[in-house]
């Protein structure tokens, strides 16, 4: 526990009454109808939205997570996240675009422009209860849970009291704003957050125990956790933590915020862009600064650790009172915090503060927002009024921020959570990539894709099946869990697609009239359309841009792992190879900017 001095609960305590004064502002036009409390009246700039992209995945259970991963799997072992960046640079060049396009107020409200009949209404509702809620619960608790161990460690409160104190606040601001009280927060919150991460590496690197950068990098419990990337002696490490994630994860899986084709906040701040062009920037930009710069300060803070607490045990006898469940190695993270002097301790706290309330704030108004408008204005009140879905939208903020406390207070390690749900969404991920591209999956397709993997991934996790499939003395190794979810899965939904009656041809023909997907998946319809005289493809389109959009994806992916391993290369002090990935990224950089042009929606 650390004492707060008058200046750190004064940059607290401002901090505090900035982020309620933005919502109290903007409650009155938030509060004029169900499109401007969920998405602002789609007007807002790409900056501001990529801003608040990354803002909101910079959670507190994030730097604890990576200090669990670097801990437990040294540097490399952020691969398991790291390979995300192939679905944000899809979303970013192929769907960014096509969300915009869809002009739905959620990603859920999809599924009936999509789909249709019974089982497009029953697949909207039932997704909007199960990610909603579920999900949303689910992911929520787990930042609490963050919380609630920074809270024990740094200022020695009772799990109950960090739920309090930061969960009221933040449901405040959260249900008076809204959306558009969330973006502008999460700017503020930003700023914070990348001050106080970059002001705690800088001065914990520096640590008399530790050492410097050098003696650090040097020191025997670090040096074998440096590499970037796995040992390729190592197969087993190999296969689990960078050809799975790399070859199958990053397509198969659902995972908030990392949604194969757009999904979730991500696309709720698409779809409140001001056009498609400014749902690309504002996507483009968030992956950038989550993959390329963002992770280095929490892995040298996670190194740091590796110094002055080697292990658990270490931990538990500088923090006793921590309570027996809360331990594990995600723990360091905030006892390397106790380190902080006076003021930059305060700006630290207030950045754990800004990534606890804005990632909480956009779960809230994204969960709300399913609630709302694919749930009670669908199932229960057709003709809820502005006023009454605005009220509903508050009531369900309330209601999932106090589910989420309570849940977090019997959770025990975030890393835990975060495989929960990878191997829960297992499998799932293509149909989001297929469905806007291929005519014949349907609403049966993604029902059947739904719960088999959460009936796989149960039997596989929670019963002896697993043991006996993937156990100590198993049929096959623990690397081939996931795969054999998302081969279970894929096989599954693709079987149901053609043994169920294919969407009825107003449903395509009105999805294809509004998006424009192109390609050789929709030929059918379109041929078909054209010999009743009906013509589908909108002149203004140019040709199909998807070839073009991939390739771009790949180019920035290499664009972006550049930079990324170029800043590692500089800490580590290996110049010739950062200098050189360097060089490589502005190439790319180049390359794409020339790609840029074919991709560009031009905007009458």
């Amino acid at each position: 526990m650390v004492e707060l001095s008058s200046l750190d609960l004064i940059l607290i305590v401002i901090f505090f009454a900035i982020t309620l004064f933005i919502g109290i502002y903007v409650s009155k036009q938030s509060g004029k109808s169900a499109a401007e409390y969920f998405l602002s009246g789609r007007n807002m700039p790409w900056w501001l939205l990529g801003v608040s992209m990354v803002a909101t995945t910079f959670s507190t259970d994030t730097p604890n997570l990576v200090t669990d991963i670097v801990r437990t799997n040294g540097v490399s072992g952020n691969w398991v996240w790291w390979a995300f960046l192939l679905t944000g640079l899809l979303t970013v060049f192929v769907y960014a675009k096509l969300w915009r396009k869809s002009q739905v107020t959620t990603d859920i409200e999809f599924y009936e422009l999509r789909y249709g009949g019974p089982a497009a209404r029953f697949l909207r509702g039932f997704r909007a209860i199960y990610l909603g809620i579920i999900f949303n619960i689910l992911a929520m608790s787990a930042v609490t849970l963050a919380a609630i161990k920074i809270g024990a460690i740094m200022l020695g409160l009772q799990p109950w009291e960090t739920v309090v104190y930061a969960g009221t606040i933040t449901v405040v601001f959260s249900a008076l704003g809204g959306f558009k009280g969330v973006v502008y927060t999460d700017f503020i919150l930003f700023f914070t957050a990348m001050a106080g991460a970059l002001g705690a590496a800088y001065y914990l690197v520096g640590l008399p125990e530790v050492g410097g950068l050098e003696a650090m990098l040097k020191h025997e419990n670090v040096v074998d956790k440096l590499n970037i990337l796995p040992d390729f002696t190592d197969t087993e490490a190999l296969i689990t933590l960078l050809i799975i994630p790399l070859a199958v994860q990053w397509w198969s899986s659902w995972y908030p915020g990392a949604e194969p084709g757009g999904g979730g906040y991500i696309a709720q701040r698409m779809l409140a862009a001001k056009n498609e062009n400014h749902a690309i920037g504002a996507t483009f930009f968030f992956n950038i600064m989550h993959y390329a710069l963002r992770p280095w300060p929490w892995i040298i803070v996670a190194l740091t650790s590796l110094v002055i607490f080697p292990d658990i045990a270490s931990i538990q006898e500088a923090f006793p009172l921590v309570a027996k469940d809360k331990l594990g190695h995600d723990l360091a993270y905030s006892a390397m915090l106790t380190k902080l002097p006076s003021g930059l301790l305060g700006l630290v706290l207030a950045s754990l503060i800004a990534a606890y309330m804005s990632t909480i704030s956009t779960h809230l108004n994204w969960g709300a927002s399913y609630i709302v408008n694919d749930f009670y204005k669908q199932q229960i009140n057709k003709e809820a009024s502005e006023k009454q879905l605005v009220t509903v939208g508050r009531l369900a903020t309330v209601t999932l921020m106090v589910c989420s406390a309570l849940l977090a207070l019997v959770l025990t390690n975030a890393l835990q959570l975060f495989e929960i749900i990878l191997m829960f969404g297992a499998g799932t991920g293509l149909i989001f990539i297929l469905r806007w591209f291929w005519w014949r999956i349907n609403a049966w397709s993604e029902i059947s894709a739904m719960f088999v993997s959460g009936i796989v991934s149960i039997l596989l996790n929670f019963t002896d099946l697993g043991i006996y499939f993937f156990g100590d003395q198993g049929l096959l190794p623990t690397w081939a869990k996931f795969p054999m979810i998302v081969l279970v899965t894929t096989c599954v939904w693709v079987l149901v697609t053609f043994l169920t009656q294919a969407e009825s041809k107003t449903v395509l023909r009105n999805f294809y009239k509004r998006i424009q997907p192109g390609g050789p998946g929709w030929e059918k319809v379109v041929v078909e359309a054209r010999d009743e005289n009906m013509e589908l493809v909108d002149a203004k389109e140019g040709g199909w841009s998807v070839p073009s959009g991939i390739l771009a994806m790949l180019v920035g992916s290499a664009l972006i792992y550049s930079l990324m391993f170029a800043t590692g290369y500089f800490i580590y002090g290996e110049y010739t190879s950062a200098v050189l990935l360097t060089g490589a990224s502005i190439i790319f950089g180049w390359i794409l900017i020339k790609l840029w042009k074919k991709i560009k929606v031009n905007i009458l």
